[in-house]
């Protein structure tokens, strides 16, 4: 080791002991009359001014309901400004002439994904989910590394 680390490390252990010696801080005496006032605060909020997860059963699906009428309503209410004064067999030829080659290729693509499950070996498919699997792991433990290495504070001076 080089004079700058030892000199480093001498520094951590020092100072790791002088702080580990010091007591531990007082909470004012203020802060759990403060809590509990919150906390009893937060307790009589009506339920529309709580967290959603906190709401009735009833008034969260009903919620969801409106939410999903009104993008329906938007969505179909554009289509129809778009559309103009146009049929019912206009709109449907037209929305059919859009999809036509969305589907052929959708139909096309199930195809080839049928032909290739026939084609290619189980054992193959179980062996390309087994690498998918490690690869999906080891890039997890990656990121899990990375964050402690750059986030997380040094623990070298915590080993005494």
């Amino acid at each position: 080791m080089n004079k700058r680390t030892d000199a480093t490390l001498k520094l951590e252990q020092v100072l790791h002991q002088a702080l580990s010696g010091l007591p531990p801080r007082q909470a004012p005496a203020t802060l759990e009359s403060r809590v509990a006032n919150e906390l009893a605060r937060r307790a009589l909020l009506p339920w529309w001014r709580a967290s959603f997860a906190s709401w009735p059963v009833a008034a969260r699906v009903m919620f969801i309901l409106v939410c999903a009428v009104l993008a329906a309503v938007t969505i179909l209410g554009g289509v129809s400004a778009y559309l103009g004064d146009r049929s019912f067999e206009e709109v449907s030829a037209l929305v059919l002439s859009w999809a036509h080659p969305l589907l052929t290729v959708l139909s096309s693509a199930g195809g080839l994904v049928a032909l290739l499950m026939h084609v290619i070996p189980p054992l193959w498919l179980y062996g390309i989910l087994g690498v998918g699997i490690f690869l999906y792991v080891t890039l997890f433990g990656l990121g899990a590394a990375a964050y402690r290495t750059l986030y997380l504070p040094s623990s070298a001076g915590n080993a005494s």
